[in-house]
């Protein structure tokens, strides 16, 4: 059911919408049509959409190949490839593989392996990512590259550990130069992603015992380490210092050290800071805008923000998701919210499923269903396929408003698509407990 496609960003020479009314499923023959010229973008945004119901997905991926002899490409596959893996259907995603293999207009790149190092690690097989790096021999990408792509990905979900001795351990894989800025940056955003404040310190101290050039990179990101570790006046010294070193700061270093004045001195002295960046030749980002405005809402000068917010345009920065989201977060008005975010979405702007998330959880938490409703129908109507989270928020809602016979409408729903349900005792789906065990029995 591809109401999603009418959307203005699917909208193709020959619209994909029309092969597929809304009562004809992907698994029947598409009507009148045999043959559609499909843009390789249209299908990359149509399979994006539907990321949270893979069978849908594959069922389109392998029809507008089969039925409308489409040529993917390695893009195409690339983004069924993360949606498969997305819901651990690894064993199909190696059957894609391999059929990219055999086709000489989509063989896999360093991308194909990147989004394979992230899911296998992101669902804790660790050992089996380490297993798809040593076969890269098969398709000549065994390489510097992957080896980083698997540690950032090691970093990234919080598999430092072995990432470290991955590197420098007994268990290791690449020759790393013991002096690779980049692999320490790797290491030393893994602690981060960790929390673990003290061995970040203790690495950024051995970075120097080493003999390893601290960049701009590493101390963006040890800044950063400062600022969530609650002591953002050391950020502030290490940009004190970087400045004495005459690193030049980019705009993610000053986007940091915006945030980190922000919370130590005030919002004020931010902006101070963001007029120095323009004065020094480097030019603001949308991050830029978002941290200023972030930290207007959260000093409840909700007036600055919105000023912020309608200046950006008149300074050639188009303001994106987070933008909109840094100021619901701090919204506490039903109406307000969806005026803000009918004039999010009036601007081409169209919501993520982590923005339609918390406007329901935030509606639930208040105990407004109409509002929840609302956003529900909007996220429907562009498109958007919602994920568990989301199914989630809307039952919980449901639920606390006693209105059961519909949560259980929802969550069927959901269970229909292959996403976790929460147990629920209401609905009856409460979790059975350990050791319980029938009186007959």
């Amino acid at each position: 059911m591809f109401c999603s496609i009418t959307s203005r960003r699917f909208i193709t020479k020959s619209p994909i919408s029309l092969l597929f009314p809304l009562s004809q499923s992907l698994s029947t023959k598409p009507i009148s049509q045999s043959h559609t010229d499909f843009d390789p973008t249209a299908v990359h945004e149509t399979l994006y959409s539907y990321c949270n119901d893979w069978k849908r997905a594959l069922d389109f991926f392998n029809w507008v190949q089969t039925q409308s002899r489409f040529q993917h490409t390695t893009h195409t596959y690339n983004r069924m490839l993360d949606i498969l893996c997305k819901f651990f259907e690894f064993q199909l995603s190696w059957d894609l593989i391999h059929r990219m293999k055999a086709n000489p207009f989509s063989k896999p790149d360093h991308t194909t392996f990147r989004i394979l190092f992230k899911r296998y690690i992101c669902a804790h097989l660790v050992t089996e990512a380490v297993g798809i790096y040593d076969s890269l021999d098969e398709f000549g990408l065994k390489d510097e590259m992957s080896f980083c792509n698997l540690i950032d990905a090691l970093c990234e979900y919080k598999h430092v550990v072995e990432a470290y001795d991955l590197c420098f351990g007994k268990n290791k894989k690449f020759g790393v130069d013991a002096k690779n800025t980049k692999i320490y940056n790797m290491i030393l955003r893994g602690w981060f992603k960790m929390g673990w404040w003290s061995k970040c310190r203790e690495f950024w101290e051995e970075m120097d015992q080493m003999g390893v050039r601290k960049d701009l990179h590493s101390y963006s990101i040890y800044m950063d380490i400062m600022c969530k570790s609650g002591k953002p006046w050391k950020a502030v010294k290490l940009y004190k210092e970087m400045k004495k070193k005459g690193i030049r700061l980019d705009v993610v270093a000053y986007n940091t050290v915006i945030r980190a004045i922000g919370l130590s001195e005030g919002v004020d002295c931010s902006v101070r800071v963001f007029k120095e960046m323009r004065d020094f030749g480097c030019k603001p980002e949308v991050a830029t805008y978002n941290t200023i405005i972030k930290l207007f809402c959260e000093n409840g000068r909700y007036k600055e923000a919105y000023e912020l917010l309608d200046r950006m345009h008149e300074k050639g920065c188009v303001p994106d998701v987070i933008t909109f989201n840094c100021i619901f977060r701090c919204l506490e008005k039903p109406r307000e919210i969806l005026r803000l975010l009918d004039r999010m979405i009036e601007s081409g702007i169209h919501p993520r499923m982590d923005t339609y998330v918390m406007l329901l959880r935030k509606f639930g938490r208040w105990g407004f269903l109409r509002p929840a409703f609302i956003v529900w129908e909007k996220m429907e109507e562009l498109g958007c396929s919602p994920d568990e989270s989301a199914y989630n928020a809307l039952i919980d809602a449901l639920v606390d408003k006693g209105m059961v016979d519909m949560a259980r409408k929802y969550d069927e729903e959901m269970l229909a698509k292959g996403l976790s349900a929460k147990p629920r005792e209401e609905l009856g789906t409460k979790l059975v407990s350990v050791g319980s065990h029938d009186s007959d029995l």
